[in-house]
C-alpha cells in the first residue's frame, strides 16, 4: 500500500516543503555557483528512470548543481575532471549540496526521495537484465547503497543493494531509515567520492578493468547509449 500510493504523495509534499524552506540557500548556490562556473550554474544529464508500460526505463534530464567548469584546451577539449573540478565544487560534492536541486525532479515524479540512484544512460547499457531491475521503481535522491558505503563499494555491490531496497519491500519505516542514516552521512561528509579519485569510474570502464567484457562488447555497449541519447 505505501510503495504503490502513499510513497509518491509523501515524496511530492516532502519535497515541496524542502525547497520552500531551502529557497534562500538554493538562491545563494545559484548566485555563487554561476560566478564560480562563469555561467549556468545548473547540469542537466540524460538518465534512466522508472521503467514504463512497454518494459523500457523512461529517460529523464535530471538536475544538479554544476560542479565541474567548461574549461577547454586550445582544440575545444574539455581538459581533464581534476582541473575542471574547482574549489567551490568540491565543496558542493562534499556537502552533497550539489543534489538539491534535484528535488524539482522528485516533484516531477521522475524520481523519489529514496530509491536506487539514477546512474548514467551508458551504465545501464551495461547492467544484466536483472540489474536493470533496479528500474521497477523510480530512481531516489538517496538508497540503501548510499548509506552501505555510496561510491567506496564496487558497482556490483551497488546494483545488490538497490535491488535488495525492493526485493525486501518498500516500507515507510525503511525509507525513514535511510533518510537519516543519509544526514548522518552527509554532516560527516563520507564516501562522497571513491578514494584516491576525483569522479567515479564509469560502470563500463570498470568492467573494463576488472577483466568481465571485452573491447567489441565495450565499443558495442557504448554505441546502443548513444542510441538511446539520439546522439
Amino acid at each position: 500500500m505505501y510503495a504503490n500510493y502513499f510513497k509518491r504523495v509523501i515524496d511530492f509534499f516532502l519535497s515541496l516543503i524542502a525547497l520552500i524552506v531551502l529557497s534562500p540557500i538554493l538562491l545563494i548556490l545559484i548566485i555563487a555557483g554561476a560566478v564560480a562556473m562563469k555561467g549556468n550554474p545548473f547540469f542537466f544529464q540524460p538518465r534512466p528512470g522508472k521503467k514504463e508500460k512497454d518494459g523500457k526505463e523512461k529517460i529523464f534530464k535530471l538536475i544538479k548543481f554544476r560542479t565541474m567548469s567548461n574549461v577547454k584546451d586550445n582544440d575545444g577539449n574539455l581538459l581533464p575532471d581534476d582541473i575542471r573540478l574547482n574549489k567551490y565544487g568540491k565543496f558542493l560534492r562534499s556537502t552533497s549540496l550539489d543534489e538539491l536541486p534535484e528535488l524539482l525532479n522528485i516533484i516531477k515524479g521522475d524520481m523519489a526521495v529514496v530509491g536506487p540512484r539514477p546512474q548514467l544512460v551508458r551504465d545501464m547499457t551495461f547492467m544484466t537484465e536483472e540489474q536493470r531491475r533496479r528500474h521497477d521503481v523510480r530512481p531516489g535522491l538517496t538508497g540503501l547503497a548510499q548509506v552501505n558505503g555510496r561510491n567506496n563499494i564496487t558497482w556490483e555491490q551497488k546494483f545488490e543493494y538497490d535491488l535488495q531496497y525492493i526485493d525486501n519491500g518498500i516500507t515507510f519505516a525503511g525509507d525513514v531509515k535511510i533518510i537519516l542514516q543519509t544526514v548522518g552521512k552527509v554532516l560527516k561528509r563520507s564516501d562522497t567520492v571513491r578514494e584516491g579519485t576525483v569522479s567515479d569510474m564509469d560502470f563500463g570502464d570498470w568492467l573494463m578493468m576488472e577483466g568481465k567484457i571485452n573491447q567489441e562488447t565495450y565499443d558495442k555497449k557504448q554505441d546502443e547509449a548513444r542510441d538511446l541519447l539520439g546522439v
